[in-house]
């Protein structure tokens, strides 16, 4: 058996936690910015929006209530803050630009719930935390983009709200497969399960 004070060990890192009684799906950033080649923020992962389609499909027919989240600024990032400042790429998000519009064929449905950011989470500085709590939910799945930036973040928060986060590896996506491995890896070590698209849709069913 490993020694508990091996940073490898499972007594360190990686336990895994239980799915609860009451489970959401949070669906982060799925725009145009990240999936059309002449934006700056784009990652050249088309088979990430397909697989986050069959996961919104799968919790529809589970009954398993969506959340999504998506990014605005005012024009010119006066809302911004120094995040606005440190990654320019962000005013693509300014109201009105094309690039915060979701991608085609994956959306809110009606009655879904939408919170619009301005930070990286998506419980920062909006009411998904509330949502969640007047719903009873017990348990996220999170889909989306970035891995490493607004997927990571919400997920670490998810779990300061005492929520049980499970980042959907295969439906995320980022700049390239070594940041999105690297941030997949220190979700699972310190803050949420990690797991592929066909496990969490087989639980769902």
């Amino acid at each position: 058996m490993a020694d508990s004070a091996d940073p490898g060990s499972r007594d360190a890192f990686s336990n895994r936690l239980l799915w609860g009684d009451n489970v959401g799906l949070l669906v982060v950033d799925m725009c145009r910015a990240y999936f059309e080649a002449d934006s700056p923020l784009f990652i050249d992962r088309p088979v990430v929006a397909s697989r986050c389609l069959e996961l919104v499909e799968a919790a529809r027919a589970s009954n398993v209530p969506i959340y999504w989240s998506r990014v605005e600024f005012e024009p010119g990032g006066a809302d911004g803050g120094v995040f606005y400042q440190k990654v320019g790429a962000l005013s693509v998000f300014d109201r009105g630009g094309p690039l915060g519009d979701w991608i085609a064929g994956l959306s809110p449905a009606q009655g879904e719930f939408v919170v619009t950011k301005q930070g990286a989470s998506s419980f920062f500085g909006t009411s998904l935390a509330e949502q969640l709590g007047s719903d009873g939910i017990d348990t996220v799945l999170i889909a989306g983009v970035s891995t490493s930036g607004c997927v990571r973040a919400s997920a670490l928060d998810a779990c300061q709200h005492n929520l049980i986060p499970v980042v959907v590896a295969d439906a995320c996506g980022d700049r390239t497969d070594q940041v999105h491995q690297a941030s997949l890896f220190d979700l699972d070590a310190k803050y949420a399960n990690v797991e592929m698209l066909h496990e969490v849709v087989g639980k769902l069913d």
